[in-house]
């Protein structure tokens, strides 16, 4: 009895070891993997036309992975991005890809598409009245959120479909700055209808800065500085396997 008990205590200390050696060899070379990696994914990316799209071969909290958030890309149309998330999806060793602005379904860049009737429904809503921020800054205030919900559901009705969130600025700042904060006011839209049961991997955000203002006002009126949304329904797409990525 007594070997028998020394026997399973030898197994689970020889287990222990290993696991420490595979701990400690992985905190070796794991960083060294993950940058090999990303140093592949950037020539990939290059030769695929995707600046300034990068590949972060790391998960949240830091640790290497080779599972890369794609990012930087929100700008580039469709195409380019399937063409790039591919690119780094054949390099040895790439498992699973993801955008950092979206998740990793296909869409088909050739795939017909059509105004849905939720785009006018939120219009009707954002005829009267506007999501407003507080100045120079992505927070939304009180009234705002009340409006918010309305669009919510608006949109409930139409999930599945691609919901473009468009951000604009009037031009009383620097452009480079009102593209920024136009974006970023896109983006708290979206977590907001994300919070409200609006699935992230369906809506895509945009900044125009103040380049498209309101068709006669002036530039510098408060009134551009609005939130336009674009409703489109996509033909259904084939599930990807998990490790084959999609545009967004």
């Amino acid at each position: 009895m007594a070997i028998l008990r020394n026997s399973y205590l030898a197994t689970a200390l020889g287990a222990l070891l290993a696991s420490v050696l595979a701990v400690a060899a992985s905190a070796i070379t794991g960083p060294r993997f993950a940058s090999g990696l990303a140093a592949r994914a950037d020539a990939a990316i290059a030769e695929a036309g995707g600046q300034p799209i990068t590949a972060r071969f790391a998960t949240a909290n830091g640790w290497p992975s080779r599972h890369p958030v794609l990012s930087r890309g929100n700008a580039l149309d469709e195409g380019t991005r399937d063409r790039v998330a591919k690119a780094v999806a054949e390099i040895p060793g790439v498992g699973g890809i993801r955008w950092a602005d979206g998740t990793a379904f296909a869409e088909g860049t050739a795939a017909a598409v059509e105004p849905l009737h939720c785009q006018k429904d939120v219009e009707a809503l954002l005829r009267a009245r506007t999501i407003r921020f507080e100045e120079g800054s992505a927070r939304m205030d009180a009234a705002s959120r009340t409006l918010v919900d309305e669009v919510a559901a608006a949109l409930r009705p139409c999930l599945g479909s691609i919901i473009a969130i468009t951000g604009h600025t009037d031009a009383s700042g620097p452009e480079p700055g009102n593209l920024a904060l136009s974006l970023e006011r896109a983006q708290a839209v979206r977590a907001a209808l994300v919070r409200r049961g609006i699935p992230a991997d369906g809506l895509r955000t945009t900044g125009r800065g103040s380049g498209h203002p309101v068709a006669g006002l002036e530039p510098t009126d408060p009134a551009n500085r609005r939130i336009e949304f674009s409703v489109i329904a996509t033909q259904p797409v084939r599930p990807t396997p998990v490790d084959t990525p999609g545009p967004r």
